[in-house]
């Protein structure tokens, strides 16, 4: 752990309530599943961008959240919206467009907003954070304690409004928690390879407690933030929490990369046309189009390499620490609300 202090006050010590923690990851979990469902089904438009491997760090820090409490989160909304407390058929109806939906089908996945409850997404890359900042000024000004949640992914530490964003809620003291989802992806980029001294090493320069912690252990994630939460709504500053996660369905649903990566088949299968376009006529020099081809070829060498390795799913990690049959009632009561949401909300899109 980075920049806590050994004789920082920390909270009473208290145990995470594993079995409420489970639930709400297997609620998050099987309506992703669904809504990926219905996208393949085409039922959805546009791209979809789900927080699959990312429920530990997710639910983790949202454990903490009180009434009161703002959250301002990128467009892997879907999660933090869930654990919110935002009606699951209500965000179903938006993704499907339908004008009973959160926000009248109008704002789809990526900009879903609940007044109620204080909960605003952005497509905006780095969006989230200066949104956090202004949750954490009204919230400071009230008086009351609040905090602000701000949830982004490394690939936005290179936005020069984050850059500011931080910037002013170190010299402010501002009660917000920023968690950085690190997956070490820029969409097909290798963050290291684009962003100068690294996650930690720039947030502590911006003067930010920084805390590291494993994204997908739930609890781990649970004992941080709860730091994190006390100082913030004791008037103490920000703390920036990088949570290292695997997405488990790349960039968005169909990226590329990742099927490249994972299926030898599709490989060969991309691998001709990107031949002939490097012995096409026309275009740049051939020299310039070998040196294109090889990176690419170690972008996919890479994400291939990652894919193959042992990951571990936060959800089957937390249901480890479970006796067998809670965790079984758990993801009963978990699908059958999901189940129920869902088929209500898709009842009249389907029947059109």
């Amino acid at each position: 752990m980075l920049g806590a202090s050994p004789t920082e006050e920390v909270p009473v010590a208290t145990q995470p309530d594993l079995e409420q923690l489970y639930l709400q990851m297997c609620r998050v979990r099987f309506l992703e599943e669904s809504v990926a469902s219905l996208w393949r089904e085409g039922l959805v438009s546009g791209e979809m961008h789900l927080g699959s491997g990312e429920e530990g760090a997710v639910v983790g820090v949202l454990a903490h959240l009180e009434p009161g409490d703002a959250l301002s989160v990128d467009y892997r909304s879907t999660p933090p919206f869930v654990v919110r407390g935002v009606p699951v058929e209500a965000i179903v109806r938006e993704l499907l467009g339908d004008q009973a939906g959160l926000d009248g089908g109008a704002a789809g996945h990526m900009h879903l907003l609940s007044r109620e409850h204080l909960a605003a997404a952005s497509g905006i890359v780095g969006g989230p954070v200066p949104v956090a900042c202004g949750f954490g000024l009204a919230a400071q000004a009230g008086g009351r304690g609040r905090v602000s949640f701000a949830f982004l992914g490394d690939g936005a530490m290179n936005e020069g409004m984050v850059m500011e964003a931080l910037n002013l809620a170190a010299v402010w003291r501002l009660p917000v928690v920023f968690v950085c989802k690190d997956n070490r992806w820029a969409v097909t980029t290798r963050s290291r390879d684009v962003l100068g001294g690294g996650l930690v090493r720039r947030a502590r320069g911006l003067g930010l407690r920084v805390v590291e912690v494993d994204g997908r252990d739930a609890v781990a994630v649970w004992r941080v933030a709860r730091t994190a939460v006390h100082r913030a709504r004791r008037g103490r500053g920000p703390t920036f929490l990088v949570a290292r996660v695997e997405r488990l369905e790349g960039h968005f649903l169909g990226d590329p990369l990742l099927a490249v990566a994972a299926d030898a088949h599709e490989l060969r299968a991309q691998a001709g046309p990107l031949l002939e376009a490097v012995f096409h006529g026309d275009g740049a020099a051939l020299s310039s189009r070998l040196r294109s081809l090889l990176g690419l070829g170690r972008t996919i060498a890479t994400a291939r390499i990652e894919t193959l390795r042992r990951r571990r799913d936060p959800v089957s990690l937390l249901r480890h620490r479970l006796p067998g049959e809670t965790a079984a009632r758990v993801e009963q009561a978990a699908r059958d609300e999901i189940r129920t949401a869902v088929e209500a909300a898709t009842r009249e899109v389907t029947r059109a």
